[in-house]
């Protein structure tokens, strides 16, 4: 008789025996066939069913068998002659129980979670499911929450290095930010809200605040000391190259996919050409609540194009004034000056967000190209495992910093933040584990 494994039996799993495994294989100390032994005889064979698990339970199995098959994925097409063309295969050998194949199991998971989960690892799972809950305080006010779905304090990675639970924690502290953001700027959607209201004014600033607590956290990343930083090498050789293919056209998890940062660039505006079709080609890999949220958000105009429509004044027309009609039109229109603040905050986050991808990313792998060692991995280091190269991440950016209020630069330009708290002050995290 097979005795049914407890899901928490497979958490632990996870924790410690599949980091040390995939260690031992990327230091050929162990083919990566005894990952795949080791997997289905004492995980895989004794899995519940899933009808027998509730929601949670069945969230919470997404996240460790996402790690699992995303760490057999890697190690089968850096080891294979065609495994990069034909990924599937990697997963031939995995059985649930006597005959249910591997991915058939994970996609009957997904759908019990009653999220929309994509039938591989995602985003979703192994960021904001695997990270315990971030809470947002402003002003000592909780003004975002992220739950997380475990409460043992441990985030799961696929090495056990320091660096990796570093970066996957810094990733859903950000977007918890971001939910904050996005709450303070989604409360002005209203039709008839007053962007150039009191209520506006408070919620803008708050905003602003936010955005610059968020590029703090960006830039702390990047100073963190030897033993819990991720270096350019780990990143690229390591830890990206689990963002291996599970189909040849399936989507690989990313920062990309993250629905906060895709809502606020609908919400403040990103004059990016092709960027609606863009995010549609990510939406299998977002859960239900994340693809309805953004759709409505595409469908209507941005915020500051309402507020330019709200005082009479179109873009063109605000970008062909001279600076005395532009200090004319701040004078009239005071409001103006926090919400330049608030886009020229959101475009500084997206520089450094740049700055970061080039120090990890871009730069390494161009020095590599530059002295023959070239592009060797599975995923490759020219791009984001999305597809976005750097070119497209600087036309993203630049966008960012051309907003709307744009025009208003040469008069606003020197305007000094209001005196106050920085965000360092106003703004704390609160993360379990």
């Amino acid at each position: 008789m097979i005795v049914r494994m407890d899901p928490e039996q497979v958490g632990d799993w996870v924790l410690h025996e599949l980091p040390r495994l995939n260690q031992a294989i990327l230091q050929d100390h162990a083919p990566p066939r005894l990952l795949v032994t080791e997997l289905r005889d004492h995980v895989l064979h004794q899995l519940p069913d899933v009808v027998q698990l509730t929601p949670v339970q069945a969230q919470r199995l997404i996240v460790h068998l996402g790690f699992a098959g995303a760490s057999v994925a890697r190690h089968y097409q850096e080891g294979t002659p065609g495994g990069v063309e034909h990924p599937e295969r990697a997963f031939e050998p995995l059985l649930v129980g006597a005959n249910l194949p591997f991915r058939c199991y994970f996609s009957a998971l997904a759908g019990h979670t009653g999220t929309g989960h994509y039938d591989r690892d995602s985003y979703a799972s192994l960021v904001r499911w695997n990270v315990g809950t971030v809470r947002v305080r402003l002003r000592d006010e909780v003004v975002a929450e992220l739950p997380g779905i475990f409460d043992d304090g441990h985030i799961r990675t696929y090495t056990g290095s320091t660096a990796e639970q570093e970066f996957f924690r810094v990733v859903k502290q950000g977007e918890a930010i971001e939910l904050a953001v996005n709450c303070m700027l989604e409360s002005l959607t209203g039709a008839h809200t007053d962007l150039t209201g009191e209520y506006a004014h408070r919620r803008v600033r708050a905003a602003t605040v936010l955005l610059d607590a968020l590029r703090g956290l960006l830039v702390d990343f990047t100073n963190l000391p030897a033993d819990r930083a991720m270096t350019a090498e780990m990143f690229m050789d390591v830890f990206r190259q689990f963002a291996a293919h599970w189909t040849p056209d399936d989507i690989p998890p990313s920062g990309a996919l993250d629905p906060e940062a895709l809502k606020r660039d609908y919400l403040l505006g990103t004059a990016e050409p092709g960027y609606d079709q863009r995010v549609r080609r990510l939406f299998p890999a977002m859960l239900d609540r994340e693809r309805d949220e953004i759709r409505t958000l595409m469908g209507g105009p941005s915020l500051p194009q309402r507020l330019l429509s709200e005082i009479g004044n179109g873009h063109p027309a605000l970008a062909g004034a001279d600076d005395g009609d532009l200090r004319r039109l701040i004078a009239h229109h005071p409001a103006l000056v926090d919400w330049y603040r608030l886009l020229t905050m959101n475009a500084r986050v997206s520089g450094v967000h740049l700055r970061l991808s080039k120090k990890l990313l871009f730069a390494p792998q161009r020095h590599r190209d530059e002295t023959g060692l070239g592009d060797r991995h599975p995923i490759s280091n020219r791009a984001g495992t999305t597809g976005l190269t750097e070119t497209h991440l600087e036309r993203l950016s630049r966008a960012r910093r051309e907003h709307a209020l744009a025009a208003l630069k040469p008069v606003l330009a020197g305007d000094p933040a209001p005196a106050g708290p920085s965000a360092d002050a106003l703004v704390r995290l609160e993360t379990a584990g």
